[in-house]
Order: C-alpha cells, then structure tokens, then sequence
C-alpha cells in the first residue's frame, strides 16, 4: 500500500483525474468481460438442452419477442443466440482494445511528465546545491530511474488494478453460479501465487537494492569516460573505464533477468494447476449433474472464466513482484523530490526586463562558507564596482575571487551581508533580472556539437536566433574573420562536441561572442584566459579592451599582466580583501 500512495503522489492533479477516468473505462471492461463470460453459459445450456426455452422464463421471453421478427424455430434462436454471444465478444475485445490503448499511451506520457518535473526540479535548485552533486547521478535519475520506476512501477500498477477488478468480477460471477466449487478454484489458484509471493518478496527487495546502486555505478562509469576522452586515451586506461562499466553493467543487467525470471517462474507452474484442475472439475460437474450433457455448460463457463482468470492473475502476480523490485528506485526518486528546496514557480516567469547596472555594484560586509568546510571562504568583503569601469580580482588558487564573482552572479547568497546593484538588494526574487543583465565567461567554455550560430546564440530556438546579433557580438568578439574566411559553412559550420575542432582561443571568443549575444550591460571573465598563451591571450584581451567605456567589465586572473589595463584591482588573500587600487597601487603593495 505504501508504494501505492508513492506512485500516485508522483502524479499530478490532472493526472490524476486522467487516471480516475481511465479507471472508470476498466470497470466498464470489466463489467463487458462478465456478461460475455456470463453470456456462455445459457447459450451452451440451450445448445445441450433446447427444451430451456420452454422451460426458462427468461429464454421463453426472449424466444416470444424474437417470433415477432420472423424466428420461429428453435434453431433459428439457437443460432441468433450464438449471434449475441459472438457480437458481445467482439464489443468486449473492442473496447478492451481501446482502454488498453489508453493504457499504454497513460503510462508512456508519465515517463515524459515526471522526468520532465525532475529536470525542472534539479535546474531550478540554488547553485550551492549542485556542488555535491554528481551530474552522472542526476542523468541517471532523470532518464534511467524514471523510465525505471515507469516500467516496473506505473505499468505494473495500472495493470494490477485492470486485471485485478476483472478477477474478481469473473470470481464473483463464478460464486453467484457455484459457490461451493468457485470458492475452491479461487481459493487455490491466489494461494499458490500468494505463497509464492510471500517467499521471493525479501528476495527481490535485496535484488532491488543492488540494481539501484550498479545502475549508478554503470552512469558514472560511462559518462568520466568520455567527459575525459582525451586523458583517458593519453593515459592509456581504457580498460579500466572498460571493466568498471563491465563490472556494474552485469550486476544490473542479472538483477534485471531474475527480477523477470521470479514475475513469470509461477506461470508454468500454475498452468499445470489448471490443466489438472479443469479435469477435477469436469469430473466434479458430471458427478453433481450425473451426465456430459447436463455440466457442459459449467464446464465451458469454468474453460472460458480460466481463459480470462489465469493470464489475469499472471500478471496481478508480475505486478507485485515489480512492484516490490522497483521499491529502493522508488524511495530514492522520492526522497529527491520531497528534500527539494521549494522554489517559486513563477519566478522563471518574471518579466524580462533585465536589471541594467547604471550606477555601481556594492558587496557590504559578505561573509561565505561552503556546505562540510569549517573555516569561511570569504570574510567580511566590502567593495565597489563602479559603472562602466574595468575591474580585475587576483589572488593564488583557493582565495576567494571566484566565489566573489559567484556571489555578484547571486548564484551563491551569502551567509551574512548583501549585494546592492543601484542601491537595490538582490534576492531570490529579482535576481533572475539581474542575472539578465550579466554576460558570463567561464574558464571552461561548454560548446555544444552545433552550429557557431547556435553555440553563439546558446538556448535560443534555432528559428529565433538573431543573426545580425550573431554577427555583431562576433566581430566584438575578434571571431568574425575566422568564420566567415576559413569555416566551411561560416555560421552554420558545426563545430564538433566541446569545440574538438577549435583551438582554446577560439573556444573562448565564442564564449566572449556568447557573453555579449544578450546584451549586458556586465561582462565577466572569470580566469578565461589562464589555460591560453601569451600571444592568444594578448589578442582576446584586445577583444575585451574594445569593449572599454561601454560596459562594466570585471576579469579574474592569476596574472597580473592580465589586469594592468584595469580601473581598480582587488587582490584577495585567504577571503580577505587586502589590497585595492590600480595596478601602480598593487605592485607597490
């Protein structure tokens, strides 16, 4: 039952006014699979006996009505009977059909909505939160986990309750013809499968476990394979990426197979059991009855009830089993879903003014600490950015200067202390104008494998990219030659996973091009130039310095080189600000 409610708080409420319809359509298949079981049994009580419809009230009726329509003999009602039978069979298959199919297409589109939900989720969590996150991890929540929890946990689900309301509207059906006997072979048949059950339940829980944990093993595996394909070749450890695939990869895929194999072990047996079964109660009718003839019509309906009961309770029985596989998957998706940090929802919907810097930047007495460390990252930092001026911040590896920039992005909210853009504090609330307003160069520059276009212009809809914008935030860039001259395609050039086929200079300018698509009115540099030499570094700093008096520009080196041309230069040492000035100024101190 506590798997029933996780499942169904996965859903959302018009999904679950879809599932109540849909559960409205399997009882009405339900109610159609009966009264054509049902429907067997005076038609073979007729055809073993015609003198019923002389005898039978309900038969005598019937045939009277059907006079009027020119059935006069009993063999024509015999036949028109047999008519009846056959069209409520095939309006039972028919609308079977079409609840199956809305079935199938219920559980599939839950798939898209709750990974979906998951995606939107995880983005929209604070950056700190992904700073002990594995992103292999998330992936495999996402895609592996949900597809997961969807095939062995929402199908098995919707499956047990169709099957289950069939079972026990034909068990019913049998009970109101036979009591005695329907008691008998229901009571037998879910034994064996409940017992059955009862033993492998523990089982599967453990296989649960260890599929759950290999399958994260496996993700991870693949994804620091090729995330490091150049250093894993140059290292020459393929193998061992090979075998730590390998190794998880098994694991999952046998947990996987017994988990199959245990959800179908009990249906060979069971059809044993109903095939000795169905010869005791053939012979049981024809002891009661005395004769073939007069238990037939028992028998037939006992063959056609077994024929809809028993794939019934096969997968009443798979669905249990998967049911209690999927269970840690379940606890793991739901455990991520109920620890989320609650975010506004409308807040990606603010409107799309951007929050454009007119006076200064101000951080005010700003104390950071990252989550597991016990000594602040940044203490007591107070300084001031003014409008269109060029800023740098230096300092050795582990300063502080990065988490500086991470806080002026309001990606990280500081322990104590705010940060003031034109007198006005920013918070959750407007920080996504804010954010509008920020070109951001990363030392790091993610290229997707796409077009220079797309990658310049990265998230917009390939219909709505602006190629005049493109091309202007290019030429700023100092990347405008190189497309147009030497790529094949110019702007609709692909350019390769990561920019393979770029050199580091000319990642960086796209990332520059990139930063300036959207017009900000802040540039941010943040050690984009450290893993470049002398003379590529010279020429993209000349790309920035073009951009001089027209924005506010804020770079963080290790070089001081990389900021003499700077207005004011902060030096940071172990989270304090120990220096500020021009570069005279820091050089004398």
């Amino acid at each position: 039952m506590k798997i029933f409610k996780k499942l169904f708080s996965l859903l959302s409420n018009s999904e679950r006014k879809s599932a109540g319809l849909l559960m409205i359509m399997i009882l009405i298949m339900a109610l159609l699979d009966v009264i054509g079981v049902a429907s067997i049994l005076p038609f073979m009580a007729v055809l073993t006996n015609p003198n019923l419809i002389e005898t039978n009230n309900i038969l005598n009726s019937s045939f009277k009505i059907l006079n009027n329509y020119g059935i006069n003999s009993y063999d024509e009602f015999l036949f028109t009977l047999g008519v009846f039978v056959f069209i409520l069979l095939i309006i039972s298959l028919l609308f079977r059909s079409l609840t199956v199919y809305f079935q199938i297409r219920f559980v599939q589109m839950r798939e898209h909505s709750i990974g979906r939900r998951l995606l939107e989720f995880y983005l929209n969590q604070p950056y700190s939160w992904f700073l002990n996150r594995n992103s292999a991890d998330l992936g495999k929540s996402i895609i592996s986990e949900v597809q997961k929890i969807i095939n062995f946990g929402v199908r098995p689900l919707i499956e047990l309750i169709a099957k289950g309301i069939v079972t026990v509207a034909i068990i019913t059906l049998l009970i109101v013809t036979n009591p005695k006997l329907a008691l008998i072979v229901s009571i037998s048949l879910s034994g064996i499968y409940a017992l059955i059950f009862y033993f492998a339940r523990e089982y599967l829980g453990v296989n649960g476990n260890k599929n759950l944990k290999n399958n994260k093993e496996r993700f991870r595996a693949f994804t620091e394979a090729f995330g490091a394909s150049k250093e894993v070749k140059v290292l020459g450890i393929e193998q061992s990426y090979i075998d730590r695939f390998s190794k998880s990869s098994k694991i999952f895929a046998q947990t996987q197979a017994m988990s199959k194999i245990i959800s179908q072990a009990p249906r060979y047996i069971l059809e044993a059991v109903a095939f000795g079964g169905m010869l005791l109660i053939i012979l049981y009718s024809i002891a009661i009855s005395g004769s073939f003839n007069s238990s037939l019509p028992v028998i037939s309906l006992y063959i056609f009830a077994g024929y809809r009961i028993m794939p019934a309770l096969q997968q009443i029985y798979g669905s249990l089993t998967q049911l209690t596989f999927i269970s840690p998957s379940l606890d793991k998706l739901m455990h991520d879903l109920n620890n989320f940090k609650t975010y506004d929802e409308n807040q990606n919907k603010q409107d799309k003014d951007a929050l454009h810097l007119k006076k200064n930047i101000k951080l005010k007495n700003i104390y950071y600490s990252y989550p597991n460390t016990n000594y602040p990252t940044l203490n007591n930092i107070n300084l001031t950015i003014p409008v269109k001026s060029t800023v740098g911040f230096v300092g050795q590896t582990g300063s502080g200067k990065t988490t500086i920039v991470d806080i002026i992005l309001s990606l990280l909210e500081a322990q104590k202390g705010v940060l003031e853009v034109d007198g006005k504090i920013i918070t959750s609330q407007n920080s996504k104008k804010w954010l509008r307003s920020i070109g951001y160069v990363p030392q790091n520059i993610y290229l997707s494998d796409d077009t220079v276009a797309a990658n310049i212009a990265l998230g917009v809809n390939p219909k709505e990219i602006n190629q005049n914008l493109v091309e202007k935030s290019a030429k700023i860039a100092n990347i405008h030659d190189f497309v147009v001259n030497e790529l094949p395609k110019k702007y609709k050039t692909t350019i390769g996973e990561r920019g393979i086929r770029l050199s580091g200079g000319q990642c960086q300018r796209i990332g520059i091009a990139r930063a300036l698509y959207r017009n900000p009115s802040v540039l941010i540099l943040d050690e984009a130039t450290s893993s470049l030499d002398n003379q590529t570094e010279s020429i993209l700093m000349d790309a920035v310095n073009n951009l001089r008096k027209d924005i506010t520009i804020i770079l963080i080196a290790h070089r001081l080189n990389t900021v003499k041309n700077c207005d004011i230069i902060f030096k940071i040492e172990k989270g304090h600000l120990v220096t500020q000035g021009t570069f005279d100024d820091v050089i004398k101190n």
